[in-house]
């Protein structure tokens, strides 16, 4: 693989993704990240204002990339989101183990659940205990892998690899650009 390679999304946002906001957005922002990573936490927290700014504009998109060498807790949480997406509440459970990143053992996750609206925790549980969501997580990392990702947070702007930073200004400044670019085709 070539430094250009790396540079671009191997495998494209679809509808099999997590999505908030439509494929039809002229902006498609990706992230792989890992619930357990603090920069991830800070992340969350300019993605959140980048979709209030942008709102229609833009789709985001969530892969897991958990670094369980670093972060231990971390392929549990993203089988917690999963299972809580198998039920429509992905989104909810995605914020809720970014916002209490502290706290991601299997009883926290099953609070977190709760907090989410996950309506059926039988089913919730039974997915954890059989990993059923694991073949996603790792279908997640491979194509992170295969488009150069090697730490969290790494960002894609319409399929591009985004190389600034990750605070506010820098995504708003590449998501910009993005959109300059449209308006001239």
């Amino acid at each position: 693989m070539t430094l250009g390679d790396a540079q671009e999304l191997t495998v494209p946002v679809t509808a099999s993704d997590h999505l908030a906001g439509s494929l039809d957005a002229p902006m498609s922002l990706l992230e792989y990240g890992d619930y357990e990573c603090p920069h991830c936490g800070a992340a969350h927290v300019v993605v959140k204002e980048i979709q209030r700014r942008l709102g229609p504009e833009l789709v985001f998109a969530f892969r897991n990339f958990p670094l369980a060498g670093a972060h231990p807790h971390s392929v549990r949480a993203a089988e917690g989101a999963e299972a809580a997406g198998g039920q429509e509440r992905f989104w909810p459970m995605h914020d809720q183990l970014f916002e209490h990143q502290n706290m991601l053992d299997d009883h926290s996750i099953l609070r977190h659940a709760v907090s989410a609206g996950v309506a059926d925790l039988d089913r919730f549980a039974k997915d954890l205990a059989e990993h059923r969501y694991l073949p996603r997580i790792r279908a997640d990392v491979a194509s992170g892998a295969r488009s150069g990702v090697n730490g969290t947070p790494t960002f894609f702007i319409n399929g591009v690899r985004h190389q600034g930073g990750y605070d506010v200004a820098s995504l708003m400044q590449g998501l910009s650009a993005t959109r300059a670019h449209l308006r001239r085709m």
